[in-house]
C-alpha cells in the first residue's frame, strides 16, 4: 500500500510541472514533439531528418535523453541546431520536472518546434506527461512486430507509428502489416508512417505531417 502511495504522489507532482510546462509552451507558441522508441530504433537519425528538412522553414531546439554520454546531443549539435543534453543516470525517462528546468533555455532560444528525444524504453515513458503536444512511437523492422500488445501504454499515448528501417524488411522476418494491425488493436487512432532514414524512402510524408501537426 506505501508503494502504491509514493508512486501516486511521484505522478501527481509530474502532472503539476507538466502542467506549467504545458502553459508555457502555448504562451510562447512552441509545439513540442515527443518521440520515443526502444534503444537502436532510430530516434536521433529521425530527429536528423527532420531537422534537415525543416531548418530553413522554421527555428527549432532539441531536447536529448539518454541514461549516459552526450553523443546524440553531439550529432545534433553538427546540424547547427540548439540542443539541450538531459542525462538521467538510472533514470529511464525524461519528466516533466527535467524539461521544466529547461525553460529558461528553450526561451533563450525561442524555437517553434520543440523535439525531445526521450530515453530509450517503451515503458516508463509512458506514464510521465512532459507537457508536449503529441507523442510520436519509433519501432524498426529490427525489432518484434508484437511490440505494441507487449507493450500497450506507450501505443496507446501516441498519435503516430513510425515504422523505421524499411529498408531491411527482406532480411528480417518482421511484418509491417501484422505491426500495423496489432497497433491498432490497442490504438484505433494511430497514423502509420513507413520509412528509412538512411535511404530516405517515406521520410518526404513524414515531414509534411509534422508541418501539418505543428502548423508550420
Amino acid at each position: 500500500m506505501h508503494d502504491i502511495l509514493v508512486e501516486e504522489e511521484v505522478l501527481a507532482e509530474n502532472e503539476r510541472f507538466a502542467r506549467e510546462n504545458r502553459s508555457h509552451f502555448v504562451e510562447k507558441g512552441i509545439f513540442v514533439l515527443n518521440l520515443v522508441s526502444s534503444p537502436g530504433a532510430g530516434k536521433t537519425s529521425l530527429v536528423e531528418r527532420t531537422l534537415e528538412a525543416l531548418r530553413e522553414r522554421v527555428r527549432m531546439a532539441v531536447i536529448e535523453g539518454d541514461l549516459a554520454t552526450d553523443n546524440d546531443s553531439r550529432r545534433i549539435g553538427r546540424l547547427g541546431i540548439p540542443v539541450r543534453q538531459i542525462t538521467t543516470g538510472r533514470a529511464c525517462h525524461l519528466d516533466a520536472h527535467m524539461i521544466h528546468h529547461c525553460l529558461d533555455w528553450i526561451d533563450e532560444v525561442a524555437p517553434r518546434l520543440l523535439i525531445i528525444e526521450n530515453v530509450g524504453n517503451l515503458v516508463c515513458p509512458s506514464d510521465f506527461y512532459l507537457g508536449e503536444d503529441v507523442v510520436v512511437t519509433i519501432i524498426s523492422a529490427t525489432e518484434g512486430d508484437d511490440k505494441p500488445l507487449k507493450y500497450p501504454f506507450i501505443f496507446r499515448k501516441s498519435k503516430a507509428l513510425v515504422i523505421n528501417k524499411i529498408d531491411l524488411l527482406p532480411y528480417t522476418d518482421f511484418s509491417v502489416e501484422a505491426v500495423k494491425g496489432n497497433a491498432l488493436v490497442v490504438n484505433p487512432h494511430l497514423t502509420f508512417f513507413e520509412l528509412s532514414c538512411r535511404t530516405g524512402e517515406g521520410l518526404e510524408r513524414w515531414i509534411d505531417w509534422v508541418k501539418e501537426v505543428a502548423g508550420l
